[in-house]
């Protein structure tokens, strides 16, 4: 497999939290699975900054950033049934990546870390 992009990103967790009061704010970044998931989690600040970091981390990655129509809620953030996270692309975001870079088929690695202060992603996209 060969790497064509990654991408990094880090966000203070009180961004994030103070943002999270915005209705508005979380409809328009969260997808409506992560919505749901964050019901039954505890400490929605490093929740949703993690994800908010994993959105970004993979605008990055592909060389973008949020052009070309991409929106962040384009963008789900899951856990397989392990835990690992694994984003997830709607099927705009799908086509755009095989349009704009060619890429048919590729894998999108996913890391994620939070502490108090910080939550941080890490993406790294290979075409298979």
């Amino acid at each position: 497999m060969k790497i064509i992009g990654n991408g990094v990103d880090i966000i203070e967790n009180r961004r994030i939290k103070n943002s999270i009061k915005n209705k508005k704010f979380i409809n328009r970044i969260y997808s409506n699975s992560e919505i749901n998931d964050s019901k039954k989690i505890n400490n929605k600040t490093n929740f949703f900054a993690k994800r908010f970091a994993a959105k970004e981390a993979f605008v990055k990655s592909i060389g973008t950033g949020f052009k070309y129509g991409i929106n962040f809620n384009d963008i789900t953030v899951k856990n397989n049934k392990s835990g690992k996270p694994v984003l997830i692309l709607n099927r705009k975001l799908k086509n755009l990546l095989k349009q704009r870079l060619n890429l048919k088929k590729f894998k999108i690695n996913l890391s994620l870390a939070d502490e108090n202060k910080y939550s941080i992603a890490f993406v790294i996209i290979n075409k298979i």
